[in-house]
């Protein structure tokens, strides 16, 4: 037995001894090319670290220490620990890219997107076009070349989300008007930066701006956008849901992440750059139930790369090249800042806002971030920019960020100085302008009809066409072999598409309204060729599929069959249509009709607007009545709403009370909104938040009905249940105005009620403004 424990012992070490060498060896190997990798994102992180806490004493935004700590570590300087491998660099900052879009595309959604309005659009579209044409021109003027001058306009008309929304929350402005207005300008300018990451890679790889190459990406980006999108609403939320018992905390990170990646490596098949399917998989993600938990659990992950991004767009900065550049580093700064702010307040200007708030979105705006790195570093990547573009953008941009909390803080002064300083006639076509453009745009019957058509036509001849594409390439083959191969393949895409084919030939929209155009024969010829140019849309993609599978004859044959199966099964196919439509609007609506976002109204032609919060469940003002507390005579501001559970109190009365977990909704100007939620934090142990509620609205009236002139506005409050909030008369104007003030004939008034009331009010009055 000794010497069988003895021959074992001495066996085993020769066994584990090769053993732990072929394991070493393999080790060491492995650590040769990790080495540089690790050591790279080791010192990336300890410089990140060091910034934060640097940046955060000195009250500075932490994307500007990363720049400048990344600069500073970079191998340029032998002060300093520097990388060993820029290669690696560029891998991590890569990888910060696809999760820093990807953290940017949760915050974003489509939804947002389609709920901008049109001054933020307005100021966005005006504000690109300007910079993009100016960045070309300068760069052309400083004797640049073409690509070069492309790329810097191009870098220049993208305003930095991150910058903005860390220094808004510095400043404590939030609340203030014209951030509804930046915020909105800033998810156009989103969705415009992805079309520009495609449009320049098409330019890059053509070496020339060809109009059809560029009308063939858009086309190309708006089809996979679309399928994207209603695919991804369609799965990933059902996918959530059902899985919600099962998934921790752990699990759904780790799901995001691989949604995340696998739209990467998608978007980069179909040719598209790997940040665009980061950015598209957070938007669909941001649509979900579980969109904020997710948000909650990236966070850390965001944080992680984003500083590695950041830092590493510092540490790739050639410092001879900042020195060699430093004179366009100048102009372009000057460039940027006075361009941008000029351009987005003339935008704003444009679509009807007052100078103020002008001036502030313009002066908001004035700078450019994390696009502008990813376009400048698209350049770079596809090696059509000269290598100075790179860093004077770097270094732009970290001039601009620490100058972007100052213009922010002073726009409302430098607004105030220059209203003052401008002539009178100026400023008075100003406001008048800005009420004019407010006033509601009537939209007619047949553009609504025309609208909802084309809307149809397009959504469901993209399915269509991605249905018959996917089927081809991947159906097909799979039963190519059986004895009925392409018959089958025919008939399976058929009946996948066979819903959306009837929705886009034969579904009825907007019946009410093609109704009433009936009536006016002068009409009758248009519908007709609506509904001819559905059918025909329907009977060329059923032609289209068979063609695929069949020669024409038998295609020809079969085309005669499915259109007498959609006259058999009419009612099939409507409510096999309905179902899906439903599934789809039920997941894109989950998150709306769960929780309420956060948001400020924006409605007043002039300082005045409405804002929401809540009453803290410790709260001094709970119950006490609105007369005892007397808001309005200390504040100057009106309570227009209270939502108390399930139950909405519009146009509470003086004698109603506060409770603790009220909603309420208040009108004042942004200096009266400011002292109000001062003066709740005071009487509240926990802070008041602001929340949104739809079912209360503002119109603008003009007076001209015979009951109300001469009457008060307390009298008119008793007739219609609505509270006058602001009154305009010869061009002056009151906010929150007393109850014994008399109404004249022609006085402009905007009145708050509930939606229902004030439509009822609406169809005897003049309507300027809603």
């Amino acid at each position: 037995m000794n010497k069988s424990l003895k021959w074992k012992a001495g066996s085993a070490p020769e066994k584990n001894t090769t053993f732990y060498m072929i394991a070493l060896n393999a080790a060491a190997e492995t650590t040769h090319h990790l080495q540089p990798l690790i050591s790279d994102l080791g010192l990336i992180l300890m410089t990140a670290g060091i910034a934060v806490l640097l940046f955060k004493k000195m009250k500075q935004p932490l994307v500007l220490g990363y720049l400048i700590a990344g600069f500073l570590a970079g191998n340029h300087f032998d002060f300093f620990p520097s990388i060993t491998d820029m290669k690696s660099v560029e891998v991590w900052a890569e990888i910060g890219v696809i999760f820093l879009l990807f953290s940017l595309g949760l915050e974003f959604s489509f939804k947002k997107l389609m709920k901008v309005g049109g001054t933020s659009s307005v100021t966005a579209i005006t504000q690109i076009i300007f910079m993009t044409l100016i960045g070309y021109l300068v760069g052309q003027w400083m004797g640049w070349g073409k690509m070069d001058s492309i790329f810097l306009g191009a870098t220049l008309s993208i305003s930095s989300t991150t910058i903005i929304i860390r220094a808004f929350d510095e400043l404590g402005v939030k609340g203030k008007k014209f951030v509804g207005i930046v915020f909105g300008a800033l998810i156009v300018e989103d969705i415009v930066a992805i079309l520009m990451l495609v449009l320049l890679s098409t330019i890059a790889v053509s070496d020339q701006i060809s109009g059809t190459a560029l009308l063939q990406s858009v086309l190309k980006l708006v089809f996979f956008l679309i399928i994207w999108f209603l695919g991804g609403i369609f799965i990933i939320p059902t996918l959530l849901k059902k899985a919600k018992h099962l998934l921790s905390d752990e699990m759904l990170l780790i799901i995001s992440l691989a949604l995340c990646l696998m739209m990467v490596m998608f978007a980069a098949n179909v040719g598209f750059s790997p940040a665009l399917g980061a950015f598209i998989m957070g938007s669909i993600i941001a649509e979900t139930t579980q969109a904020e938990k997710i948000e909650h659990l990236i966070k850390p992950v965001k944080d992680l790369f984003g500083a590695v991004f950041f830092v590493s767009v510092g540490m790739l900065i050639n410092p001879v090249t900042l020195v060699d550049f430093a004179l366009p580093v100048l102009i372009i700064t000057l460039v940027t800042i006075f361009g941008k702010a000029l351009s987005s307040a003339t935008g704003a200007l444009l679509s009807g806002q007052p100078l103020k708030q002008s001036v502030q979105t313009g002066m908001s705006l004035a700078q450019i971030g994390e696009f502008s790195f990813i376009i400048a570093t698209l350049g770079m990547t596809l090696k059509v920019t000269s290598d100075f573009l790179y860093p004077i953008i770097v270094a732009v941009s970290a001039v601009t960020t620490f100058t972007t909390p100052f213009l922010i803080k002073y726009s409302e002064s430098f607004a105030l100085f220059l209203e003052q300083k401008m002539p009178k006639r100026w400023v008075k076509n100003i406001n008048r302008y800005s009420l004019n453009a407010q006033a509601i745009k009537s939209v007619s019957t047949w553009q609504i009809v025309l609208r909802a058509s084309i809307t149809q036509i397009i959504l469901h001849t993209i399915i269509i066409t991605a249905i018959i594409l996917l089927s081809s390439k991947f159906v097909a083959p799979l039963v190519a072999d059986t004895r009925f191969g392409n018959t089958l393949a025919a008939l399976i895409t058929l009946v996948i598409i066979a819903p959306f084919l009837w929705a886009l030939s034969l579904r009825r929209v907007k019946v009410d309204e093609v109704e009433v155009l009936w009536e006016e024969r002068k009409y009758r010829g248009a519908l007709l060729m609506l509904i001819l140019i559905r059918m025909s849309l329907g009977l060329f993609f059923v032609g289209f599929l068979l063609n695929i599978f069949f020669s024409p004859l038998v295609a020809f044959v079969a085309l005669i069959i499915a259109i007498g199966a959609y006259q058999i099964f009419p009612k099939k196919l409507n409510e096999q249509y309905h179902k899906i439509e439903n599934h789809f609007l039920k997941n894109l609506n989950d998150r709306e009709n769960k929780k309420i976002d956060r948001r400020y109204a924006n409605l007043m032609p002039w300082d005045g607007h409405m804002s929401f919060f809540d009453i803290g469940k410790e709260s001094n003002l709970a119950g006490k009545t609105l007369e005892e507390l007397k808001i309005r005579e200390q504040l100057g501001i009106n309570i227009a709403e209270i939502k108390r559970g399930d139950i909405t109190i519009p146009i509470p009365t003086k004698n109603e009370r506060l409770f603790p977990g009220d909603e309420i909704c208040v009108i004042g100007t942004d200096a009266q909104v400011t002292e109000f939620a001062k003066y709740l934090d005071q009487n509240e142990i926990e802070p008041s938040t602001a929340v949104e509620q739809s079912d209360i609205v503002l119109r603008q009236l003009e007076v001209s009905q015979e009951e109300f002139i001469q009457k008060s506005i307390g009298q008119f409050r008793g007739k219609t249940g609505g509270l006058v909030v602001g009154i305009e008369r010869n061009g002056n104007r009151i906010l929150n105005p007393e109850s014994n003030i008399i109404l004249g004939k022609n006085d402009i008034i905007w009145v708050v009620g509930d939606r229902k009331k004030m439509n009822e009010l609406t169809k005897g009055t003049k309507v300027l403004r809603g």
